[in-house]
């Protein structure tokens, strides 16, 4: 994994304010549904390699202003990462990986330097979801759709969210990479963003079908067990 490494956080880490300065971010009651047409997006579940990738791309990318406090670190080896990946390679913010993910930055300091603090992504694709109607197709749109747009303080307006605070933290990537590749990665961290709003959501899946299956079954067994025991009557 590419990611940052313990020095580069820190030197990153001192000189957070004059970065952060540049960047204003909507209030939580700013993100309204615009009326856009949304993309599909990719789906990512169950692929552990494209939600490793998009665990990667969320802490190097969104982790130094938004937290996602609603996940601990351990809980990534659920997608296939043992705990000396996590350490070496994801954990920036704290020492310890029982830690939910929050961010560096104080929740007091980010509203005297942003006016506002920048939201917490724990539940972000499920609260899309219930404006949009599928907060993924939202994410997804959203982060393929910014443009310059020198009038906005950041340099950067956002087709799905018109006068959009955020300024588009992936135009780097954007940049270097051909359109297809970018896309490919923005559904990762899309898909990962998913996954952490419902860890659980490809057990209780499967729970589901096992469900049906054995209810199937059953009906089949009680089925042949009512024509054994009318056989005579009939």
């Amino acid at each position: 994994m590419q990611t940052c490494s313990g020095k580069g956080y820190l030197e990153m880490n001192r000189t957070l304010k004059t970065l952060l300065a540049l960047c204003l971010f909507a209030p939580a009651l700013a993100w309204a549904a615009t009326a856009v047409n949304l993309d599909r997006a990719p789906d990512r579940s169950g692929d552990n390699a494209a939600l490793q990738n998009g665990a990667k791309l969320f802490v190097n990318y969104c982790l130094s202003c938004h937290g996602a406090s609603g996940i601990r670190y351990n809980r990534l080896m659920e997608l296939g990462l043992t705990k000396e990946q996590i350490e070496d390679n994801l954990i920036f913010t704290s020492d310890k990986i029982g830690s939910p993910m929050r961010v560096a930055m104080r929740h007091d300091e980010a509203k005297k330097w942003l006016g506002v603090a920048p939201l917490d992504l724990s539940l972000i694709a499920r609260a899309r979801g219930s404006a949009d109607g599928s907060g993924a197709d939202w994410l997804y749109t959203y982060l393929r759709s910014f443009y310059r747009d020198d009038t906005r303080p950041t340099g950067w307006n956002n087709h799905a969210f018109d006068s959009v605070g955020m300024p588009h933290i992936l135009y780097q990537m954007q940049e270097t990479l051909t359109a297809d590749k970018y896309d490919e990665q923005v559904a990762d961290l899309v898909g990962f963003l998913v996954w952490m709003g419902e860890p659980q959501a490809g057990f209780r899946k499967n729970l589901g079908i096992g469900i049906l299956l054995f209810l199937v079954v059953l009906l089949a067994v009680s089925y042949a067990l009512k024509k054994e025991y009318w056989k005579d009557v009939h």
